[in-house]
């Protein structure tokens, strides 16, 4: 007989617990709704002589991954390098999607956003020595039918 459990198993958390614990771990963080999507907006200072930025996390069950843009303070280049670990639209690159680094049933409360701010030390490293010191992979993206596809890019 087959286990009855396989047809009831999430392989992911569901979005009102993702809410929950974005309340207890960044309670400043404020969340807003668009449709089924979760929207967190609030600030990071990565070290005690950062800038504080403020971020935006947007996430649904249907996006294969959580979104992340720096509202504030804008990123920049560093002269005439572009930024590094960066998707079109200036979306945060925070782990590697093809190597499974994120999955739906991990809390973004938990990865996401200390990866953001780490992401943003890194960030201001860069600025200050012009290298990019949080590793990663450099890809150029892989343009399909005329259009980038993001879930090739691996930076």
């Amino acid at each position: 007989m087959a286990n009855k459990s396989k047809y009831f198993k999430k392989d992911y958390l569901a979005l009102g617990n993702q809410v929950i614990a974005m309340e207890k771990l960044f309670p400043s963080f404020e969340v807003s709704w668009k449709k089924n999507t979760a929207i967190w907006t609030g600030n990071l200072t990565p070290t005690e002589i950062s800038a504080t930025y403020t971020v935006q996390v947007s996430y649904s069950l249907a996006m294969t991954q959580p979104c992340v843009k720096v509202q504030s303070p804008q990123l920049t280049k560093r002269g005439e390098e572009n930024i590094p670990h960066v998707y079109p639209g200036l979306k945060l690159c925070l782990f590697r999607p093809r190597k499974k680094e994120w999955s739906k049933n991990m809390y973004i409360a938990e990865t996401i956003i200390p990866w953001t701010s780490l992401w943003l030390y890194y960030y201001e490293l860069w600025h200050a020595t012009g290298e990019w010191l949080g590793g990663g992979e450099h890809f150029e993206p892989i343009k399909k039918r005329g259009k980038i596809n993001e879930e090739s890019v691996n930076h």
